[in-house]
């Protein structure tokens, strides 16, 4: 039967609809709702904090744990040993807010966190995080957000908040109003008086060994209000009072204003200091009869709306300065002043982040020395990790996300590698080019140069990273690459790259030629990189056959031997003793750049080598040797190269022969290295080129 009054389409009986409805509702977990959702008397709220003190932490010391709950490990980079915080790997949500490469930086914040948690003065700061557009300033503060939003709901990370309720005869005190919320969402503890809190907390063993509840400050005015009529009415019997206080959980949501502020500065003419503090609420004078009265003010300025968890002030520098005082009071004194109130207490991480510009005017203006002086400036700056780089693009660009295109191999490599280029300092050193150096950050090694060496390095590199392309000019050229029109069904590196450089001359940060220069220079040490990479694949891919390689290797093996033996060869085809094969050995070596001198040393180093492995009882695998496989390869690359005519590809006449072996260098460059057939024919074709004009060579 037809569903009537409603959506056309609509069948099924009201019990199949019913029945709808409850397999969805049979989602829903009841135990979790009702423990988030949790209320109870004061007295109530002491048990629970005897049991864990730890509920009663301030927002630094919440913040501090929740990172540590997600974890930590530990590396050493060129000597250094380095914390990483997991939190920020994101993996709760798949990586979508990832932070890669900042492990350092990221370490600083968490220290100065860790410092005001343990209140040792940062608490009473500004945490800046500094640095150039598109470095993960504003993603760091969105995981810390999203962080506290879901350490509230789960039961380490709990917190409570209070209200008033009132039976009939007293919610005059509200205007009639049965219950009354703390408007800063208050720790409980705070209804207990500041002369005797601290007695109190020691008294009822509100602490465990290594935590002690810090809880400081008056209530906020309206419930302070509340507060003092109550004890006039009870006649100072504060247990009396406590009882119309209702203890209720208290969920951290940025949707919801709940212990989560963010601000942006806008124009001057728009701007107003009460979007902080909060405002009188003009309806309620009415009911109230006072403007003065605590109870008609609306405490939803951020810094109220934050209280107990994190606010967030974007831009912090373009701040007027009329802002200025309340972010100074509430940084320092850790207290804002409402309008018409006396100071009131909050507690709440303030944390803002700028660029460079920006910061730079903060540093010429002497009437911000104020807010420089309670700042903790941390430089967050660009990747300067090549693989670090890349997994940034790769999270956005892959087959998951990017459907009816293909990626060929080292596109988003490319790209990355550029990036990196253009925010590295030239090294002083000038027998070090700047792609050894980003192949050391890289942790590559190079002959001459170690780890000591790379941390000279870094240090004599004041800024690098804080200047260069932003990751996100390279996401934006990547995907215009992949909505192209030209009707490509994978996109290259050279694709990309050639996106990349037309984009240089209408990019908005770039403010002179010179620079632009530079950036195109880049550009070209990245292509040729990218050559000799392509031409090393498909060199390999030529000389994959696996039993060709083993037949030269044993062949090779036997003539070393031979020579370092002083003995001869047997020659397999007429069964006549010869002297070792000079130039089939030399030809193989002079592969991987031994020369003439050294030649003796290497064959003994291999001998040395197999030797060894024999006294294990291991097997001699030419596989285990790198060095020595890929001279192999390149050997067996240049006596096959012209048997497969790859030149022909260029003249586009092939024969049946020729493209039977193409084909077969093709797939293995498909099954070895990622490609498709279409990226595999154009790295072909493009290799061939060099062929044709003689550019390849073997050693």
């Amino acid at each position: 039967m037809i569903c009537v009054g409603t959506p056309a389409g609509c069948r099924g009986s009201k019990h199949d609809m019913t029945a709808l409805v409850s397999k969805i509702a049979e989602l829903q977990d009841y135990q979790r709702y009702e423990d988030l959702h949790w209320t109870g008397s004061f007295e109530e709220y002491l048990s629970l904090v005897r049991a864990r003190p730890q509920i009663a932490r301030t927002s630094y010391e919440r913040l501090y744990d929740m990172i540590l709950s997600h974890g930590t490990e530990e590396y050493v980079d060129n000597k250094k040993k380095i914390t990483r915080y997991k939190f920020f790997s994101d993996e709760r949500h798949g990586g979508a807010d990832a932070i890669f490469g900042l492990d350092i930086p990221l370490m600083r914040v968490v220290n100065v966190i860790k410092a005001a948690a343990k209140r040792y003065g940062t608490e009473k700061r500004i945490i800046l995080l500094h640095g150039p557009v598109g470095s993960s300033k504003s993603t760091i503060v969105r995981l810390m957000k999203k962080g506290l939003e879901e350490y509230s709901r789960t039961g380490e990370g709990a917190l409570y908040t209070y209200e008033w309720a009132l039976p009939e005869e007293l919610r005059h005190l509200t205007a009639g109003s049965e219950t009354f919320p703390s408007p800063m969402n208050e720790e409980p503890l705070k209804l207990i008086p500041p002369e005797w809190r601290d007695k109190a907390i020691d008294n009822l063993g509100l602490r465990s060994e290594d935590f002690r509840p810090h809880i400081k400050g008056q209530l906020n005015p309206a419930c302070r209000f509340i507060f003092d009529e109550l004890m006039r009415i009870y006649n100072g019997n504060w247990a009396k009072v406590v009882d119309h206080v209702r203890v209720k959980r208290m969920l951290i949501s940025e949707e919801d204003r709940v212990g989560i502020g963010t601000f942006q500065p806008k124009d001057e003419k728009n701007q107003d200091s009460t979007e902080l503090t909060g405002d009188i609420n003009y309806r309620r004078i009415a009911e109230y009869g006072s403007d003065s009265d605590p109870r008609a003010f609306n405490f939803d300025g951020e810094f109220c709306v934050a209280n107990r968890g994190v606010i967030e002030f974007v831009e912090i520098l373009k701040l007027d300065v009329a802002f200025l005082y309340d972010l100074l009071g509430a940084t320092q004194e850790r207290k804002i002043k409402p309008k018409k109130f006396a100071q009131t207490d909050i507690d709440e991480v303030i944390i803002g982040h700028t660029n460079e510009a920006e910061y730079k005017r903060l540093l010429e203006n002497r009437f911000m020395e104020a807010l420089r002086d309670r700042t903790v400036k941390i430089d967050i700056p660009y990747i300067t990790k090549l693989q670090e780089e890349i997994k940034i693009y790769v999270k956005d660009y892959n087959p998951q996300r990017v459907r009816g295109r293909f990626i060929a191999p080292h596109t988003l490599e490319m790209a990355a590698m550029w990036a990196i280029l253009t925010r590295l300092e030239d090294p002083k050193n000038q027998q070090l080019t700047p792609l050894q150096k980003l192949k050391l950050y890289d942790g590559k090694t190079l002959p001459g140069f170690t780890q000591d060496n790379v941390k000279e390095l870094r240090k004599e590199a004041d800024r690098e990273g804080m200047d260069g392309i932003s990751p996100r000019y390279i996401q934006d050229k990547i995907a215009n690459c992949l909505v192209s029109e030209r009707g490509q069904k994978s996109i290259n590196p050279f694709l990309v790259m050639n996106e990349l450089e037309s984009g240089l001359r209408s990019h908005s940060l770039i403010t002179n030629e010179e620079l632009r220069n530079r950036y195109r220079e880049m550009l070209v040490i990245v292509k040729q990189e990218y050559e000799d990479i392509v031409k090393n694949e498909v060199q390999r891919a030529i000389s994959a056959d696996e039993e060709a390689i083993q037949r030269l290797c044993m062949n090779y093996i036997d003539n070393v031997k031979a020579y370092t033996q002083r003995e001869k060869v047997k020659n397999p085809y007429t069964g006549q003793d010869e002297e070792p094969d000079e130039r089939l050995m030399r030809s193989i070596e002079t592969k991987i750049d031994i020369p003439e001198s050294r030649k003796d040393d290497f064959r003994r180093e291999i001998m040395h080598y197999i030797g060894a492995l024999a006294i294990e009882g291991k097997q001699f695998d030419f596989r285990t040797n790198e060095r020595l496989y890929k001279a192999l390869e390149l050997k067996l690359f240049e006596d096959q190269k012209d048997s497969i005519k790859l030149t022909s590809l260029v003249s586009q006449v092939v024969d049946k022969e020729a493209q039977e072996k193409i084909d077969v260098v093709k797939q293995r460059l498909i099954r070895n290295y990622g490609y498709d057939d279409q990226s595999a024919t154009d790295v072909l074709t493009y290799v061939a080129s060099i062929f044709a004009r003689g550019e390849l060579k073997a050693d």
